[in-house]
């Protein structure tokens, strides 16, 4: 191989001009999301879905599965679907309620997602203590009293007739965009609760949430029109 310098006649000949590489095709992120709920948590994680996938399609895109499983079905039934999906998925969200399941589900779920989380593929167990209906009222407020998880919805609906909003439902369509406003209040109050429970397993956080952490994770993309 000749290591001499090219001659001036065959400089800028289209043979001798610098190779341009074909630009890359950046895939999507590509997230999952199962809940135990097949109705109030769905549709409400249905609605970020909507928002970010018609926005963004080409930088990351959301699946959505109301199961209605129980914390370590539920996570079986995530992997199965994260290995029939030829995309891939980095982003793998478990979510679910506490209720009256086993402690030792509870947190055998959360203890599973963390070991099996790689590089590649990161599980996230986003469990409320002791149901979603939590994180919608860290909406209006900070609650830091153990209660049933029935005492939720009159608070809830007394907050949603304040702000003009009628009476709370389980499987309201509507709460994700009714509680948007007060977003960053609710992810600020959760937050407060995770200090406070600091240590403490999922099962023994009471009240608690980490639904926080998947929306804090998509709140870039969710430009609410």
């Amino acid at each position: 191989m000749s290591l001499k310098p090219p001659k001036k006649s065959d400089m800028g000949k289209n043979w001798m001009k610098p190779r341009r590489d074909k630009s890359i095709l950046l895939r999507p992120e590509y997230h999952l999301i199962v809940t135990e709920g097949t109705a109030t948590e769905p549709q409400y994680f249905e609605a970020v879905r909507d928002i970010i996938n018609r926005q963004y399609r080409d930088k990351i895109q959301l699946d959505v599965y109301g199961e209605g499983n129980n914390t370590l079905t539920l996570l079986e039934k995530a992997i199965n679907r994260a290995k029939s999906n030829p995309n891939g998925y980095k982003h793998i969200w478990i979510v679910y309620d506490t209720d009256d399941f086993p402690a030792s589900n509870i947190n055998k779920t959360n203890e599973t997602c963390l070991n099996l989380s790689t590089e590649e593929t990161q599980y996230h167990a986003i469990w409320s203590n002791q149901c979603i209906e939590l994180w919608f009222l860290l909406h209006f407020g900070f609650f830091q009293s153990d209660i049933h998880r029935s005492e939720y919805w009159p608070k809830l609906t007394e907050w949603l007739k304040n702000i003009g909003q009628g009476e709370y439902a389980k499987g309201r369509k509507d709460m994700f965009q009714v509680l948007w406003p007060f977003m960053d209040y609710a992810i600020a109050n959760a937050e407060r609760l995770d200090k406070l429970n600091e240590g403490k397993p999922p099962a023994s956080a009471a009240p608690g949430t980490k639904v926080h952490e998947l929306i804090k994770h998509l709140r870039p993309y969710l430009n609410v029109e």
